[in-house]
C-alpha cells in the first residue's frame, strides 16, 4: 500500500451527517465568537475595556440563544419522528 492510499478509503460524511453539521453551524459560529471575545478579555494589555466586556456578554447570549434554537429544532424533529 502506498503512503497515501488510505485517503482513498475515506468516504466522507453522509448526507445526514452533513445536514447535522449545517444545523449546528449557527451554534458553532456563536461559540467561535465567544472564544474570540474571551481571548480579547484575557489578553487585553491594560485590562479589558467596557467594550470588551460588552462583546463577551453579547457572545455569551448568542451562544445560549443558538443552543436553545438547536435544541428546539431537534426536539420538534424528534416529536414529529423526523431524523434531525
Amino acid at each position: 500500500m502506498a503512503p497515501n492510499d488510505w485517503l482513498n478509503d475515506i468516504d466522507g460524511p453522509s448526507p445526514a451527517e452533513l445536514a447535522e453539521i449545517r444545523a449546528e453551524e449557527p451554534l458553532i459560529s456563536a461559540e467561535v465568537a465567544l472564544v474570540d471575545a474571551e481571548i480579547r478579555v484575557l489578553c487585553a494589555e491594560d485590562g479589558p475595556t467596557d467594550l470588551d466586556w460588552h462583546r463577551l456578554r453579547i457572545a455569551e447570549k448568542r451562544v445560549a440563544r443558538e443552543a436553545l434554537a438547536l435544541h428546539r429544532k431537534r426536539r420538534i424533529s424528534a416529536d414529529l419522528g423526523w431524523v434531525a
